[in-house]
């Protein structure tokens, strides 16, 4: 549920309050704001995901064209030490509970290990994950671990060599492979894996993608797929719908609600049990849980709980958010770490309520695919 402020909201229309320089700046909140990130339908924002890098070494049929996409320059990144200062205004002013490391791919940073173990060093109990496509993995799960990496989630769509190409544009599933179960060796755990259903790709391998996983202790989550793609070709027809995934998933298993409280999860989770062939009732043990994020059919957006930080640094409220705004250049400009806080909590204040898709047809009026694709803005 979220809490109910009583604060006055402001005038309806576009967020931006002005510009610096060219650049777009949030309104002022009102006075008497609460500490912390909320935004004005009483929402506070304590789980960050930080995106290190635009860079990605797949080609994921979802996210980018066959051809790559035009990539930030190296300084228009942020830095090590400018990670690390953002992470600290975040714990140590405005209430971050947890962080989560994105990209692109995190692992083409060479100085990966430094800013875990950098954020590590100043944050002993945060907890810190990682989402990876799981390619050299295998090469610095043990390092990860050993700078503060607390656990970590690779993406896997498909067990099926041909499957996986196709959808990623590269031969690399024995890496992605690897790379997990390197995670698991090292400690990584729970190791999480996020699975995309593409129609007439690879949905109907998820009862098997499942049953792989539960095997080897691992957490599966099916994703459905997000108009986040470069090559905008995303439609609500071809989408695998988390209705659509529960039905497949029950071909082999029965799926029980998960007693634990969502607490802000992107994932509705469900417990694991076989089905019997015969009976069609539930047999056996419980094997473990699943977990589906129905980010367009279901949304959870009442209980979002995330701010997002993009790899040159600007501000999001909402992966869907067509606003962003600067806080990489405020922070190179000179400023305090309470005037970052400061835009930093603006710019989380005019959060939408909703992102528009939580509609049963095809289209969605009030609803804008953003220009920027998943790998540019940060998982």
């Amino acid at each position: 549920m979220s809490v109910q402020l009583g604060m006055p909201v402001p005038p309806s229309g576009g967020a931006t309050g002005s510009t610096e320089s060219g650049v777009a700046v949030p309104p002022q909140r009102p006075t008497g704001t609460p500490a912390g990130l909320w935004d004005r339908y009483g929402r506070r924002a304590t789980d960050m995901r930080l995106s290190l890098t635009d860079k990605c070494n797949l080609r994921c049929t979802y996210c980018m064209p066959a051809e790559g996409l035009e990539w930030l320059s190296k300084q228009a990144v942020m830095s090590k030490d400018e990670i690390i200062r953002i992470v600290r205004i975040g714990v140590n002013a405005l209430g971050v509970r947890e962080l989560r490391l994105t990209g692109g791919e995190p692992l083409v940073r060479a100085d990966l290990v430094d800013i875990i173990a950098g954020i590590r060093n100043d944050h002993p109990d945060l907890p810190i994950s990682m989402t990876t496509n799981g390619v050299g993995l295998d090469k610095k799960a043990a390092a990860l671990k050993a700078a503060g990496l607390t656990r970590i989630n690779v993406s896997l769509d498909s067990l099926h060599e041909e499957t996986f190409a196709k959808l990623t544009r590269r031969p690399f599933l024995d890496r992605v492979l690897a790379g997990v179960d390197a995670a698991w060796a090292a400690g990584l755990g729970p190791v999480k894996l996020n699975a995309v259903l593409m129609r007439g790709i690879n949905d109907a391998e998820s009862p098997d993608l499942l049953a792989w996983a539960l095997g080897r202790g691992y957490e599966l989550r099916f994703i459905e797929q997000m108009p986040l793609d470069a090559d905008h070709g995303w439609t609500r027809r071809n989408m695998i719908t988390a209705a659509e995934i529960r039905d497949l998933l029950s071909r082999d298993f029965v799926l029980d609600k998960d007693p634990r409280e969502r607490d802000g999860a992107p994932a509705e989770r469900f417990e694991v049990r076989r089905r019997d062939t015969a009976t069609g009732a539930a047999t056996g043990p419980v094997l473990g849980t699943v977990g589906i994020i129905a980010s367009v059919t279901e949304p959870f957006c009442s209980d979002c709980r995330r701010t997002r930080i993009t790899a040159e640094g600007k501000i999001m409220s909402c992966l869907f958010s067509r606003e962003e705004f600067d806080l990489l250049g405020l922070l190179r400009g000179g400023a305090t770490d309470d005037q970052l806080a400061s835009r930093w909590q603006d710019a989380m204040w005019v959060k939408p309520k909703a992102h528009g898709m939580d509609h049963t047809g095809l289209g969605a009026a009030d609803f804008v695919q953003p220009d920027r694709s998943m790998s540019a803005i940060g998982g």
